[in-house]
């Protein structure tokens, strides 16, 4: 006989050997025990998470002639007749393929047949949500009322595409994603049986990598076997066999794109690019590495939970301490929709390298409410290193050089002119040339205020309105506001006291404030009035 993949080899052939679907393995048993089986049943789940094995399991132990508590024997005719196909009790079906109503009508006409041995006969649908809405209706009145001796087992990994009337003939059992320490079990045991030395490190990451599927996982070893068959099997082999990446790239990846190092970035991107790694494996695993980094941050009793080495938890602590929430949640977002649009992408890189460059440069994102969070997070951290370069030129701390030939006394702190108070006119005049302003304006600056509007505000006060609370905060008080008073001062010649406000989303402008463009600056003597009448 020829090879067999491990996946078929080693298949439960009792429900003992079923892993990760306890609630539904006890509940089938007690069934076949009381005698209680039902006519119809639905298996729901994700992909290699048992649906048919259990189904076959379930076909025999209604067959077999000697159950051993709720399981089949294995050893009397109809048992082995099953497990080697050869049973006409029972029939599996294809819905993929078979899934007109001409298909359904050959099984209700051959449903009218009894079985010449056995107890019952057995259909398996697989795929059922495939079949046309036409044989659904044909199917109905059958799956209803079937004769004692007939028996449908359903399975689909698309439970919501089932009609409901289907669904209601039909008893549900959800088979459950399986757990990682689950997969690792199950593949040491057929590594033992086998007689291939692995590493345990190697198990783990195949059991996360086949995301909760038990069958996944049994192909991803086969392959990772075959390619250095003879040899043990190491965690870096297993790494070049599924084009993955190690988790060290993931912790310098994310230190550049925190620090919006551009060029470290796509550097890293280069080099996995170069050493033949898989683009959408790679996103995946960056995203998982995120996702581990945001549960770490959220408490300090996440061991278990993102299942990682104690070294690289270690590390991992280490640079989720100095991480911000809101920028981590920000990159698993991003970086989630990267990993829903490259899987059908021709230029993997290109769109990867768009993203990179996107996150190093948050102000791209003007319409993103959570990349002007990032923005202001640079900003504040440079704005904090200004402030201890200040306070250390101030205290002595940090000398500061003299020119060549220069000598003397230190140089004295220049003492800030007492400028004029401005009036509404001087508003005025600053509501005219605010364009010209702005362009004068450094960034960032300049792009904060590009969206602001003036209004006139109480005891004459020259009001920027905001539609965003943040920046009206940080132009309230503060360094930003105090090098925005200096800017207007200094353009206007005079002292222009302001206030910032936020306006809200239910709010417009011209209701909540009194425009200065609106306003009539011309002042009218009583005299002239009479004059004009």
């Amino acid at each position: 006989m020829g090879y067999v993949a491990l996946y078929r080899k080693f298949r439960p052939p009792v429900f003992e050997d079923v892993k990760g679907q306890d609630h539904i393995i006890t509940t089938l048993k007690n069934q076949i025990r009381s005698d209680r089986v039902g006519h119809a049943y639905l298996f729901c789940g994700t992909r290699g998470t048992g649906k048919t094995s259990v189904a076959k399991i379930l076909a025999k132990a209604v067959n077999c002639e000697n159950p051993i508590d709720g399981s089949p024997c294995g050893q009397c005719e109809m048992c082995k007749e099953i497990a080697t196909g050869n049973s006409m009790n029972v029939i599996e079906i294809d819905a993929a393929s078979n899934n007109g109503v001409d298909n359904v009508r050959e099984i209700i006409d051959e449903v009218s047949y009894s079985p010449t041995k056995g107890k019952r006969k057995v259909y398996i649908i697989d795929e059922v949500h495939m079949l046309s809405a036409g044989a659904f209706n044909a199917l109905l009145k059958t799956l209803e009322e079937p004769p004692s001796y007939v028996m449908f087992i359903l399975a689909t990994t698309e439970v919501h595409k089932i009609p409901i009337t289907i669904l209601s003939r039909c008893q549900r059992y959800d088979f459950h994603r399986i757990t990682i320490d689950t997969i690792e079990g199950r593949l040491r045991q057929v590594v033992d049986a086998e007689g291939i030395q692995v590493e345990e490190r190697a198990l783990r990451y195949i059991a996360k990598t086949a995301d909760g599927s038990m069958r996944d996982s049994l192909s991803l070893l086969d392959q990772c076997i075959a390619f250095n068959y003879g040899e043990e099997l190491t965690y870096d082999k297993v790494l070049g066999v599924l084009g993955a990446v190690d988790t060290e790239v993931f912790q310098k990846l994310f230190s550049a794109l925190y620090t919006q190092d551009a060029n470290s970035a796509l550097t890293i991107l280069s080099d996995v690019v170069i050493q033949g790694r898989e683009l959408t494996q790679f996103v995946n695993d960056f995203v998982w590495y995120l996702r581990n980094l945001m549960l770490v941050q959220a408490s300090d009793q996440m061991e278990d939970v993102v299942d990682i080495s104690t070294d690289n938890l270690k590390s991992l602590k280490e640079q989720a301490e100095g991480a911000d929430t809101d920028t981590i949640l920000r990159f698993i977002r991003i970086f989630s929709e990267l990993s829903s649009n490259i899987r059908y992408a021709t230029q993997k890189r290109i769109l990867i390298e768009i993203t990179l460059i996107r996150l190093c440069k948050p102000q791209m994102d003007k319409d993103e409410a959570d990349s002007f969070e990032d923005r202001l997070r640079i900003l504040e951290e440079h704005d904090e290193k200004n402030s201890k370069l200040l306070d250390g030129l101030q205290s002595g701390q940090i000398a500061v050089a003299a020119a060549p030939g220069v000598t003397g006394a230190p140089i004295q702190p220049k003492e800030k002119k007492v400028l004029e108070r401005a009036v509404p006119d001087d508003i005025k005049k600053l509501v005219s040339e605010w364009p010209r302003a702005l362009l004068r304006m450094g960034n960032p600056m300049k792009t904060y205020m590009q969206k602001a509007k003036l209004s006139l505000g109480n005891d004459d006060k020259l009001q920027i309105v905001f539609d965003n609370k943040q920046l009206s905060d940080k132009y309230s008080k503060g360094e930003s506001a105090e090098e925005f008073q200096n800017f207007i001062d200094e353009m206007m010649g005079k002292h222009v006291e302001y206030e910032t406000r936020c306006l809200e989303p239910t709010q417009t402008f011209e209701e909540s404030y009194v425009n200065l463009q609106s306003i009539n600056f011309e002042i009218v003597t009583e005299d002239e009035d009479k004059e004009n009448e």
